[in-house]
């Protein structure tokens, strides 16, 4: 090992112990291994899906964090998570690295259950920085003199969290805390020319570091005027840099050392910049530039493309399926042809144009079209300011982010009583991007708060009618929420509704309930039901909450009620229904099939078998049922 690892030969991923080894390598062997981690990255998200562009362009910064911290002593925080995975392939999981966001395989995440060297769980925005302030405080009193370190993308920068951690971080001038900043896309600052790249490279140099203490260290000893010289020129040195550096006096303002811009696919510079920021033992912000995509020619062409991406074909760079069929499209378009004829609309999204399907608005009324960046919690607060003023704000968020800002929704929105439509893309089961993504816990968050109304179409022609009532008819919050991809329709479509449905066979005594994509899945099991001589009713609700008093009086009479939900089953409309038939007397048997706990990256189609919502384990629910109580 050590006779291939001292050597100027190229080196395999397979050879090594990793991330230990990665430390023995010549730089000359590094850059080899960065080209072929680019190519497991583009191979293995072409078959699986996943982050792609963000991946491609922070190869070489991952190797150099590697090679010069000691993880998992050195704790590295990702942020957002989804540019992990290079780190994912250079602390061992290589081998492992094709069944990524696959059924038990790795995640898209950092996730601290699955390696030693995953720090924190990552899947949404702006936390590193937080998370790495309370691991350096953890470390300092603890006696480690380890490095808590931070590594967030410029998008994440847009989070509101970031400054106020920020702000915090730099308090302490005894924390070793390194924020490096992957800045990919955003400009900072203007381009200040020769000039700032010279005194850049100069700042970031050990030796100008070590001059620099020395001279300081001098002028302190002379007598008298020392203090006063030594002020004096730092004064002017701040002045200087205040002109011709303005990106830096932002971060040294909250109290850390700013050391960049420099090159983040530069091995040389980028070793050099860390083991500067590792010898001030204070609070440091290394500012790294990267391309997105780099080294895959249609990803850096269309970086925003290859942001999460379905499986490709690398060669035309091509996804599998179509983009033009899926519900956040229909949405796109739709509320496009509402806001041509009513200059009200107001579209917002939180740096998920293209996720949401707001291109098509941001296109036609790019007026009215407003991207406040990864910042929810600011998205519903700008949403209620514009419905106070009699505008129609209509917020498009995936949703698991709208966790992110539950306060704004009870406090800035509810309580006065303020319109705002909020459409909730990727609701229930998202499938491989795991826990920190499936959107099971809208339902019971939205239910808690009051003058709040919530639809859950079941098809495209649903969701058209359920944004129109919500836009025009509702008051307060009105949510329509919808799940990730294409409908999927085998029922009929020629009895749609934006309350609910009871279909009948006149003579069961057993219903099934469900809303959304899940009134497919139930209607499939009912027809295999139907041919083992198994008769039940099936009722679908589309306005989900507030729930109509007129279901119960409806569906009180059947013996065996069963309600299947796409959602988590605390605080779910399940459990509501269930509170209301108590309350009403019911006497015969209710029972309902939930998301339970957090639920793991798998096909959603593989989620539904496992959480027992799939067609085929509600026919084998229902069966069991009938066949123990008596048939239907």
């Amino acid at each position: 090992m050590k006779e291939i690892i001292n050597s100027e030969d190229k080196v395999a991923l397979s050879e090594l112990v990793l991330p230990d080894d990665l430390k023995d390598l010549s730089l000359k062997q590094c850059k080899g291994l960065c080209s072929d981690i680019r190519k497991m990255l583009i191979s293995t998200v072409s078959k699986n899906g996943g982050h792609l562009a963000s991946n491609l362009g922070v190869v070489e910064l991952t190797m150099a964090i590697h090679r010069n911290f000691n993880s998992p002593e050195d704790k590295i925080i990702w942020d957002v998570g989804h540019q992990a995975y290079t780190h994912k392939i250079l602390t061992g999981r290589a081998d492992e690295f094709p069944t990524l966001r696959q059924k038990n395989g790795i995640s898209g995440f950092p996730k601290p259950e699955e390696s030693e060297h995953d720090v924190f769980i990552s899947g949404h925005s702006s936390t590193s920085v937080s998370v790495a302030c309370g691991i350096a405080e953890a470390m300092k009193h603890q006696g480690k003199d380890n490095y808590a370190v931070a590594v967030i993308g410029d998008g994440a920068m847009t989070g509101g969290m970031f400054y106020e951690a920020m702000n915090n971080g730099g308090r302490e001038k005894d924390r070793n805390l390194i924020v490096i900043l992957n800045d990919n896309n955003m400009s900072i600052s203007k381009s200040v020319g020769a000039v700032s790249r010279y005194l850049t490279s100069l700042r970031n140099t050990e030796k100008y570091i070590r001059t620099k203490r020395t001279v300081e260290k001098g002028l302190g000893k002379i007598p008298l005027v020392g203090d006063g010289v030594t002020k004096g020129i730092k004064y002017v040195k701040d002045s200087v840099k205040y002109k011709i550096l303005e990106q830096s006096t932002m971060f040294e303002d909250m109290g850390f050392i700013y050391l960049g811009p420099v090159n983040g696919h530069n091995l040389e510079e980028l070793e050099e910049v860390i083991h500067v920021a590792k010898s001030y033992h204070r609070p440091v912000f290394i500012h790294v530039k990267t391309q997105k995509g780099k080294g895959y020619s249609p990803a850096e062409q269309n970086p925003g493309e290859y942001h999460g991406i379905s499986k490709f074909d690398i060669a035309t760079g091509n996804p599998e399926v179509s983009a033009d069929d899926s519900y956040s499209i229909t949405f796109g378009k739709e509320l496009v042809e509402i806001a041509e004829k009513d200059e009200r609309i107001c579209a917002i999204t939180a740096a998920m144009k293209y996720g949401t399907g707001l291109q098509f608005f941001q296109h036609s009324f790019p007026e009215r079209f407003y991207d406040v960046g990864i910042a929810e919690q600011h998205a519903v607060t700008f949403a209620g300011g514009l419905a106070s003023m009699g505008q129609i704000p209509v917020f498009a968020v995936y949703s698991t982010f709208l966790q992110r800002a539950y306060d704004q929704l009870i406090h800035d929105v509810a309580i006065g009583g303020l319109h705002v439509v909020l459409c909730i893309d990727r609701a229930g089961i998202v499938g491989e991007d795991g826990e920190t993504h499936q959107g099971i816990f809208d339902v019971p968050m939205l239910t808690s708060i009051p003058n709040t109304v919530i639809y859950s179409p079941s098809c495209y022609d649903e969701l058209k009618m359920c944004m129109n009532k919500a836009i025009y008819t509702d008051k307060g919050i009105a949510a329509v929420r919808y799940p990730r991809g294409a409908e999927s329709v085998d029922f009929d479509k020629h009895y749609l509704s934006t309350e609910h449905l009871l279909v009948s066979n006149k003579d069961s005594s057993t219903l099934m309930i469900a809303y959304g994509r899940l009134y497919n899945e139930v209607c499939l099991a009912n027809r295999k039901l139907a041919k083992d001589g198994i008769k039940c009713d099936v009722m679908k609700l589309t306005k989900i909450y507030p729930l109509n008093l007129n279901i119960i009086r409806e569906i009180v009479d059947y013996d065996r009620i069963v309600f299947f939900e796409e959602a988590y089953g605390e605080g779910s409309i399940s459990e509501k229904i269930g509170d209301m038939l108590a309350e009403y007397g019911y006497k015969g048997n209710y029972s309902r099939k939930t998301a339970e706990g957090f639920i793991k990256q798998a096909s959603v189609k593989q989620c539904f078998e496992e959480i027992g919502l799939s067609a085929d384990r509600i026919y084998r629910y229902i069966r069991t049922e009938c066949s123990e109580n008596g048939k239907a």
